[in-house]
């Protein structure tokens, strides 16, 4: 069913329409992701000034990562508890700290705290899940399909701005101006949430026998093979893309290409997500999930082995982006 403009007007005189929450959810979704995608850029600079190898900058983003993921249930169930509002709000300050100690950061352990800790519980806080999850709960059924394709493509979009905007900043101002600017950029995440502001749990709660603990909802979402195949297959997708927006700049540039082959790349990675997530979600009324996740899957690891076993140039690189989306 298409969607009008009539469709996203308010009906109860709030300035919360849905194309308001939409809006919003998006700019949050592309605001929070575009730093994140961008972080490998800082490696080579900041490794220069320092003298610090990879290593350091590997141990500060495994430990963003892991956090994030583990912050993830945490903030939701806070979120269930006592609003959406709350917890992006202090997912955005806890980003934007993050970013402003990763600035100043003059040894591993600091660098650790800022792209590690605060960065990862931050993304955990303000990210598309939480956007998504929003959208759920303020957005009747028949606008969710939409919205939720929106908020995932926003965060790709973020991707695909963010790079190269990097790539500029710290070539013409310096890496720690840019941090500076993308911390100011994240405290733009606190009023866009007004409009993803949900009541708190108590004001909705179900009845006792409808609620379920934490702990019988794991089981028995671990008790499903399928959703074990798909954590497993998302796993494999989350390694293989935060390796690749971290490490492959500084590769390219140790290969003999310029910074700017590596933002474009992160850029195309972003770009052509948002296309492939639209193709496939029209694919999936023609073919079974699990035959498209298996060929995007192959796909990406044919492309990768093809990357490594050929010589590299702008075109190969930026094609290999477009390919690994």
């Amino acid at each position: 069913m298409a969607v009008t403009v009539d469709d996203l007007r308010p009906t109860s005189g709030t300035w919360r329409t849905p194309l308001v929450i939409i809006i919003c959810g998006c700019a949050i979704a592309l605001l929070s992701f575009g730093p994140r995608s961008s972080v490998g850029f800082f490696i080579q600079p900041i490794g220069r000034e320092f003298g610090w190898g990879r290593d350091v900058f590997g141990l500060a983003l495994a430990l963003q990562n892991l956090l994030w993921g583990l912050g993830q249930p945490i903030a939701g169930a806070i979120a269930d508890r006592f609003g959406v509002l709350r917890v992006v709000c202090v997912g955005a300050l806890l980003y934007a700290a993050g970013l402003l100690v990763m600035r100043y950061s003059a040894t591993p352990l600091s660098l650790d705290l800022g792209a590690g800790v605060l960065i990862g519980f931050g993304l955990s806080g303000c990210s598309f899940n939480l956007v998504l999850s929003a959208f759920s709960k303020l957005l009747p059924p028949e606008r969710r399909g939409i919205a939720f394709g929106a908020g995932t493509a926003a965060g790709s979009l973020g991707q695909f701005l963010f790079a190269p905007f990097g790539v500029a900043l710290i070539g013409n101002f310096g890496w720690q101006t840019a941090l500076t600017v993308f911390a100011g950029l994240m405290l733009l995440i606190v009023p866009l949430s007004l409009a993803l502001s949900t009541p708190p749990a108590a004001a909705t709660s179900a009845p006792a026998a409808d609620q379920q603990s934490f702990k019988t909802a794991l089981a028995e979402a671990f008790g499903h093979r399928s959703y074990v195949l798909l954590v497993l297959g998302f796993f494999t997708c989350g390694f293989q893309l935060a390796f690749i927006t971290v490490h492959l700049p500084a590769y390219l540039v140790d290969r003999g290409m310029s910074a700017s082959t590596g933002g474009w790349v992160i850029a195309a990675i972003g770009l052509f997500n948002i296309i492939g997530s639209l193709g496939v979600g029209w694919l999936q009324n023609v073919f079974p999930k699990r035959y498209i996740l298996s060929a995007i899957y192959l796909t990406r690891a044919l492309s990768i082995i093809a990357f490594i076993s050929f010589p590299i140039t702008t075109f190969s690189a930026i094609a290999f982006g477009a390919i690994a989306a």
